[in-house]
């Protein structure tokens, strides 16, 4: 009974915060006092991935990484740089994983080339299948 009791009393003393993950960074949580720059900064952060939970947006995630993402992206919009530089200095930081919209490059342009090209093989055999029907 005391056991229980204890363990009752270290569970209530640890539980506050046990599973939530807190943040430094002042503005990962914080909106900016400018609508127009918030907008801007969660429409960023909606196509940015979360490097921890590879699942989510930095927007959705509760990681701290992802709070230190979003501290980084309403400061330096707040500070008078466009969605497109942040999103640019943070893809040269973490590399092209960190957008879910990859720019045309030398290593993503498989992402864009291949799906075409599957395109041009299914329209050629349809194209022979139907020939051959016909005949």
């Amino acid at each position: 009974m005391i056991a229980t009791g204890l363990a009752a009393i270290a569970l209530a003393v640890a539980a506050p915060g046990a599973g939530q993950a807190v943040s430094s960074a002042p503005l990962a949580n914080t909106q900016l006092a400018d609508p127009q720059a918030e907008a801007q900064a969660q429409d960023l952060m909606e196509e940015l991935r979360c490097l921890t939970c590879q699942s989510q947006s930095i927007a959705d995630s509760n990681a701290p990484m992802a709070g230190d993402m979003r501290h980084q992206v309403r400061s330096r919009i707040a500070a008078g740089e466009s969605p497109e530089e942040v999103r640019a200095w943070l893809v040269e930081r973490y590399g092209d994983y960190i957008t879910y919209r990859p720019g045309i490059g030398s290593a993503t342009w498989p992402l864009y080339a291949l799906p075409i090209l599957f395109l041009l093989i299914a329209l050629v055999v349809l194209v022979r299948r139907l020939g051959r029907n016909g005949e």
